[in-house]
């Protein structure tokens, strides 16, 4: 387990918990520090360094490369040979007047409240590393996913509940605490499949004991651990095991509650797209709605953050029509989840983020050249709310969209300013394990993009 960074430039040995603790008194700063740089378990609410714009953060995963030219990077066929390009219809939407395709008729309604980056890059056209990078600056090796950052960072707003949600994410690497203690990794629901209308967390219950005799059995449990615990001082893994059969048990009570959809509306379901048979229609199978509607409930109960998975946008042939199936998928539920945010007054401080690990190269408009590849030099993604920009766009391509010419995101500038809005600072925000600073910009770091800020 890794070893706290004290963030203060006077410090200049690394501090354990316990010391940082019994100098909190030294004054509100060092309170401050010790909350953001302890790596022993704590799901307490953190007082930050910086002026937190967003208090928490609801990521959707787009998995497998969206294909921003026929989406929100408009470049439109021109000259007698036209180049590679998009072939879906655009159009100017809203005041801020933002060039989005047809594709996207429901989150066009809401073009003003969107910052679009038409520059985002990184580091490999691979998935599987990409994606990793994308959730933990790392594509390589494992580290802390940024929603296991964000956790540690500020705790959780609801003692009940863990700081990190992920439904229907694959791969445990997306969702890992990795160095971090075990409690601030995300606890997943519905993996390895959209069917979520079935979705628990999983070994949550067990039915043949009442909630009394839990607690009791839990009990036994954790006086052993807290005997062992007194014979190992400053074992921040252990703690982190005692905290999250207590947060495990806790969750026991809240989380099916939430899970539980009747209490909503069919008007509701239904703008979410809740139970829709799309094999009748022109969507891909998906309860990606019920991810959205979900996303809601736990970003009201205090989740910090809540990330949900699409996928997969990884289509090599039949491009125009499987970029449609997944539009129609998500384009609706999306829409209805900012319009909730929106009109509870929460997407003022909710950071919402949309993308995946790459992007994809134009097409032709010939209808018979349906395929298409990998891009990681040039792509987008876009934010709402929690103090960015809106009905904004920052960054550039080339005509092609090929290459960025203008505003360049890589994923660790993306990473700094998503922490940045928090008000976690990434260059202090960090650990050392196995005789390594880590933090979730990496070594190399990454910048804040102040450019996009409100």
């Amino acid at each position: 387990m890794g070893r706290i960074l004290a963030s203060q430039p006077s410090c200049k040995m690394p501090l354990s918990r316990r010391q940082l603790l019994r100098t909190a008194s030294c004054g509100a700063g060092y309170v401050a520090l010790a909350g953001l740089a302890s790596a022993a378990p704590d799901l307490t609410p953190k007082l930050t360094r910086v002026r937190p714009r967003a208090r928490r953060v609801i990521f959707l995963n787009m998995s497998g490369g969206p294909a921003q030219l026929d989406l929100l990077d408009y470049k439109p066929q021109v000259g007698k040979k036209p180049h590679l390009g998009s072939v879906f219809p655009f159009q100017k939407r809203g005041q801020s007047g933002l060039w989005m395709s047809d594709l996207l008729p429901n989150l066009a309604r809401h073009a003003d409240k969107l910052c679009v980056l038409n520059g985002m890059t990184a580091d490999t056209s691979i998935h599987a590393q990409s994606m990793l990078q994308l959730h933990t600056g790392d594509r390589l090796r494992p580290a802390p996913s940024m929603g296991s950052w964000v956790a540690y960072g500020l705790g959780t707003e609801n003692q009940n509940l863990p700081g990190f949600i992920s439904f229907n994410t694959a791969k445990p690497a997306e969702y890992s605490s990795a160095h971090l203690p075990p409690v601030y990794g995300g606890t997943p629901i519905g993996v390895n499949g959209e069917d979520m209308s079935r979705a628990t967390i999983s070994d949550i219950e067990s039915a043949h004991l009442d909630a009394s005799l839990k607690r009791r059995q839990l009990d036994l449990i954790q006086r052993m651990n807290h005997s062992h615990l007194a014979t190992r001082a400053d074992d921040a893994q252990l703690e982190g095991v005692i905290e999250t059969l207590e947060l495990g048990f806790r969750m026991q009570i809240a989380a099916p509650g939430l899970l539980d959809l009747s209490s909503e509306s069919a008007a509701t379901q239904a703008r979410y797209q809740v139970g829709r048979n799309f094999a009748e229609g022109t969507c891909r199978p998906s309860d990606f709605g019920r991810q959205c509607l979900l996303a809601r409930r736990f970003c009201e109960a205090g989740v910090r953050f809540i990330e949900l998975s699409h996928g997969s946008w990884d289509q090599h042939n039949d491009h125009r029509r499987d970029l449609s199936a997944n539009c129609a998928s998500t384009d609706g539920p999306i829409a209805a989840l900012l319009d909730d945010l929106d009109e509870r007054g929460l997407l003022e401080d909710t950071l919402v983020v949309w993308g995946g690990e790459f992007g994809r190269p134009g097409l032709s408009p010939d209808k018979d050249n349906d395929k298409t590849g990998h891009q990681h030099r040039a792509f987008t993604f876009w934010m709402a709310g929690g103090g960015v920009k809106a009905g904004h766009v920052h960054g550039a391509t080339d005509e092609t969209g090929s290459n960025v010419v203008e505003g360049a995101v890589h994923f660790r500038d993306l990473h700094a300013t998503i922490l940045h809005l928090l008000g976690l600072d990434h260059e202090n925000l960090a650990i050392v394990s196995g005789g390594r600073r880590i933090r979730l910009t990496g070594l190399q770091g990454g910048k804040v993009v102040r450019e996009i800020l409100a």
